[in-house]
Formats: C-alpha cells, sequence, structure tokens
C-alpha cells in the first residue's frame, strides 16, 4: 500500500466516522476505568510530608495542565495540516480540539490556585508559569472566538489556523518559565524565571523525584485523562462531521428550491 492510498484513506471522512464509531466506545470506557482507578489509587496514598493531604490535588491537577499543552499543540499541527497539506479533517480537527484544551486549561487553573492556597497563601500570584497558562486559556478562548465570529467557515479555518501557529510560541515559554533551557551544543542556557511553580518531579534527567507510592497513581490518572482527552475529540470530530454534512444537505435543499421557483411558469 502506498503512502499515497494511505493518505487518501485516513483522509476520507466516511472511512473516519466508520473506525471512530467502533473505536470511541471502547476508548471512552477504557479512559473511565483508568481515572477511576487512578483516582481510587491516589485517594488511598499516603499523604505528602510536606503537603499532607494537598498532594491530592495533583492527581487531577498535572494531567490537566499536560493536557492543555497537548490539546494546543494537537490544535497546532491540525493548522499545519490544514495550511500545507490541505487535509481534509484537518480544520475538523483543530475546531474539535480547541474547546476540550481551554476546559483542561481552565480545570489546571482552577486546580492549580487550590493547591496554591494552602501553600503559597494566596489563590494566585502573577508569577512567569500561572500567567503563561492564563494567556494560553486566553489564546484558546481567542481561536474559538474567531471562529465563531466568521461565518464563511474556509476563511474562518485559515485564519484560525493562522493565528494557532502564531500562538504556538507559548508553548516552550510554559515549560521555561520553570524548568529553564540548556543546549550545551548550541551554548545555549536560559535560566528559569521567577516563579513560585515548583519544577517537574516526574519527567527529568536524573529520574523521578516523587515516591513510588504518588508516582504510580500520579501516572495512572495522566494515561486516564489523556485517553478520556482523545475520546472527547474524537467524539467532537465526529459531531463536527455530521453538522457539515447536515448543513450542505440543507443548502443543497434550499439550492433546488430555488432552481424549482426559477423554473415554474408564472402565473
Amino acid at each position: 500500500m502506498t503512502n499515497q492510498s494511505i493518505t487518501q484513506k485516513l483522509a476520507n471522512p466516511t472511512r473516519f466516522m466508520s473506525l471512530s464509531g467502533a473505536i470511541l466506545p471502547w476508548l471512552a470506557g477504557l479512559a473511565v476505568a483508568v481515572i477511576v482507578f487512578g483516582l481510587y489509587r491516589g485517594w488511598t496514598a499516603p499523604p505528602d510530608y510536606q503537603q499532607g493531604e494537598t498532594i491530592r490535588i495533583m492527581y487531577i491537577h498535572v494531567p490537566a495542565a499536560w493536557l492543555a499543552m497537548l490539546g494546543y499543540a494537537l490544535v497546532a499541527i491540525s493548522s499545519f495540516g490544514l495550511l500545507v497539506f490541505r487535509h481534509p479533517l484537518a480544520d475538523v480537527s483543530a475546531k474539535a480540539a480547541a474547546p476540550i484544551g481551554a476546559a483542561f486549561t481552565l480545570l489546571a487553573l482552577v486546580t492549580g490556585s487550590l493547591w496554591g492556597k494552602p501553600m503559597w497563601g494566596t489563590y494566585w500570584v502573577w508569577d512567569a508559569r500561572l500567567t503563561s497558562v492564563l494567556m494560553l486559556f486566553f489564546l484558546y478562548l481567542g481561536l474559538m472566538a474567531l471562529r465563531s465570529s466568521i461565518e464563511e467557515e474556509t476563511l474562518a479555518a485559515k485564519l484560525t489556523a493562522v493565528l494557532a501557529l502564531v500562538g504556538v510560541i507559548i508553548l516552550p515559554f510554559i515549560k521555561i518559565s520553570v524548568e529553564g533551557l540548556s543546549v550545551p551544543w548550541l551554548g545555549l542556557e536560559i535560566p528559569a524565571w521567577n516563579t513560585l511553580h515548583q519544577p517537574s518531579s516526574v519527567f527529568r534527567s536524573d529520574g523521578p523525584k516523587i515516591h513510588a507510592s504518588q508516582l504510580y497513581p500520579l501516572l495512572y490518572c495522566a494515561l486516564g485523562f489523556t485517553l478520556l482527552f482523545f475520546a472527547l475529540h474524537m467524539k467532537g470530530m465526529r459531531n463536527e462531521i455530521l453538522r457539515r454534512r447536515v448543513k450542505a444537505l440543507r443548502i443543497a435543499e434550499v439550492d433546488r428550491a430555488r432552481a424549482a421557483e426559477a423554473a415554474a411558469p408564472a402565473e
């Protein structure tokens, strides 16, 4: 099978509807099962020696923050596929991913604020990490507002895709704000910014800095919420394809009615 035939099959909305219809129930069921198991393990895990019971917010906050950035990356990749390759499902994917990513970004902000109150003594500080994630949330809202403000779908898709690609620069800034950036072979060294947010405890070059009793529930929750994200994304794409089909049928019906009216003899 050639690459062209694979691409053509992946680009076929009818094939996507058939395949996703078979996969979606299993994917959604697996997501719920893994999330429930992960949250149960998190609930029964011992409290942290410093953060106490507050550590349990992490099992929702960390996956939400991860999916906030993954969602925007998916929007940007789909937008690139629309502008460069003109993939028929690229805009469908970008449009479906935006509200889901915005929801997870809001969840990350809310849970982060709930965690910040006992840790920092306040729900919000204008530090680098929190501010950059808030900017990501506004960027999601901007994408959705821009699309809804333009009636012509082709133009709306292109303008939204351009904005999504321009806004992708926010993702490395979110990472650098806490971790900094070091590229020795380029002689590049960017220190972490002034932030109260703790650095990553899981994905580190020297290994996780979190006990296994807390690490495994966190990984289960991350996997479960990731599966949920893709289940919601797949469902959103299906809904958007059906919406466009209904719209096309309505336009065709209106055109037929106008043609019949024009062809009818005047009384």
